[in-house]
């Protein structure tokens, strides 16, 4: 029994190195295709993310989601003369009702956030777009204001989690980009 998970251990390992898998934020150190940690991060990505600027979003949600980026691209402050500029699209909101009682009211809500966003270079013009789409889901509650309280913790939520898919999509663009010019240093 033993022997079997660990042979079937091995063989997953075996196989998520097979599969094509680049750590984002670690160097290249060899000539080869060869990829070591050596305790050292690659940082070059972190300093190009650093240049981006995200322009304002006209509705709620989508303040959230600029936030949650300029908290991930930029700790630091707004950079003063910006290499890239990231638009996003106002967020459509779509909400399902679900789980309905013998009357036919609903007990519990679904809800797809989705929003479109656009990498520009001032020098290079759209570098990435793509769209972003999460789904989450609340209870309909007899008391409104847990309710009122449960749809804003969903859309800081939801906020967060098309922030993270956006800057990994991002940090995956800058990262190819580096890889496939072949030199580590330049961008």
């Amino acid at each position: 029994m033993l022997r079997s998970k660990k042979f079937i251990a091995c063989v997953l390992i075996c196989g998520l190195s097979a599969c094509g898998f680049e750590p984002l934020y670690v160097e290249k150190t060899s000539g080869e295709d060869l990829w070591y940690y050596n305790n050292q991060y690659d940082t070059d990505i972190v300093r190009e993310m650093s240049q981006i600027k995200v322009e304002s979003v006209s509705d709620r949600i989508g303040q959230l989601i600029k936030n949650e980026l300029m908290d991930t691209f930029n700790p630091h402050g707004t950079p003063k003369n910006a290499k890239y500029f990231l638009k996003l699209s106002p967020v459509d909101k779509y909400t399902t009702e679900q789980a309905l009682r013998d009357d036919i009211t609903a007990t519990r809500e679904k809800v797809q956030y989705s929003v479109n966003y656009q990498l520009w270079s001032k020098e290079s013009g759209q570098l990435v777009s793509g769209n972003s789409i999460t789904y989450l889901s609340y209870d309909l509650l007899d008391n409104p204001y847990s309710t009122t309280m449960d749809k804003k913790k969903i859309e800081k939520d939801g906020a967060k989690i098309i922030a993270n898919d956006i800057s990994l999509r991002i940090g995956a663009y800058f990262h190819s980009i580096k890889t496939k010019r072949g030199n580590p240093d330049e961008f």
